[in-house]
């Protein structure tokens, strides 16, 4: 940034972001002048938002005469106005209670990812290493639109994939709920290659019994249910969340994050980087260089055992999110996760 930046455009900023963060609408200077408590004019503040909008770090919605912040604009914020809230002890203790050392490795690593998840309302990411054993639990599928499902595979010691699946029209959660509920009575508790062998088989013998939709559905989870032989996966949790702050024409979007979650490699490799790093790494927007991630935003911190950092833990949600609160979050989640994978 070549322009100086005085202290009264900082200020105004840093409000800005925050109604934005807040609200979800664009700012504009009435309501700025009002909530920054400067003692400013509408019109004063108009002057500063154009120079900030020159500088790149605000923008004008073609809708509205608000302004919202840029990528650069949440930079700005997060690197040098933010104000991060520090987690109570009771919430601490309550992380600390899910993350128990007694609790073999996967459980943990488990545990963690839903843990960010629950508490941030937004998608938990855990990069680990693939376990070799993969019992099912229970499979659920959501409609995502075009033609298209996502399966969530909910596997032993509470590992969750994700996969996104094509079909052969749009069916309804009705529809859904009956293949998932047919494949978890029949299926549950079976490890992945098993469970799609007998999903073959009974394809085959009750053909004749099952009407047509079904049928299709259950070739649709009979893909579900391939395994992958990658060394390294990715465990992810909470896409619920994502679905439930998007707007529907933000679905679009979503398909291709979900996709990114399903085919992992993308995800991965924006991970190494937060890997090769200490401490919290935010990637925001386009700055994660994945068109699927353009509008969302990484928070990610390594984890160790005995010192050696060996994967990382990230929230991924829409950039519009409460980085006061999400930062703190991975932080802590990191810091226990460390401590109870660390023998002493």
């Amino acid at each position: 940034m070549t322009r100086a930046f005085s202290d009264r455009a900082q200020a105004l900023m840093k409000v800005l972001v925050e109604q934005y963060l807040r609200d979800g609408q664009p700012v504009g200077s009435r309501t700025l002048a009002e909530a920054s408590q400067l003692g400013i004019s509408s019109a004063t503040v108009r002057n500063v938002m154009v120079e900030l909008e020159e500088l790149g770090l605000v923008q004008t919605p073609h809708t509205s005469a608000g302004r919202v912040p840029t990528t650069l604009g949440y930079r700005l914020f997060v690197d040098q106005l933010l104000t991060v809230q520090p987690l109570r002890e009771r919430e601490i203790a309550q992380l600390r209670s899910q993350l128990k050392p007694e609790l073999e490795t996967g459980s943990l690593l488990a545990h963690a990812c839903s843990l960010l998840s629950e508490v941030t309302h937004m998608a938990g990411v855990v990069r680990v290493p693939k376990r070799q054993v993969q019992t099912l639990k229970y499979l659920e599928f959501l409609p995502i639109g075009e033609r298209r499902v996502l399966a969530v595979l909910v596997l032993s010691d509470r590992e969750v994939q994700n996969r996104i699946l094509s079909t052969d029209r749009d069916y309804s959660r009705d529809e859904l709920q009956q293949a998932a509920n047919y494949v978890n009575q029949h299926f549950a508790g079976q490890d992945l290659q098993q469970a799609r062998r007998n999903l073959v088989s009974n394809l085959k013998a009750e053909r004749a019994a099952l009407d047509r939709m079904l049928g299709s559905l259950l070739k649709v989870a009979e893909a579900a249910l391939e395994s992958t032989d990658v060394s390294d996966d990715l465990h992810v949790s909470g896409e619920r969340h994502l679905l439930q702050l998007a707007e529907p024409e933000e679905y679009s979007r979503l398909r291709e994050l979900f996709e990114a979650f399903s085919h992992k490699q993308q995800i991965l490799t924006i991970l190494d980087k937060c890997l090769a790093a200490d401490g919290i790494q935010i990637f925001i927007g386009e700055e994660a260089g994945d068109p699927s991630l353009k509008h969302m935003s990484v928070v990610s911190a390594p984890y160790t055992v005995d010192g050696e950092r060996v994967g990382v833990l990230a929230v991924v949600g829409p950039t519009r999110m409460a980085y006061e609160r999400v930062i703190p979050v991975v932080d802590i989640t990191a810091r226990l996760l460390s401590s109870a994978l660390t023998p002493e």
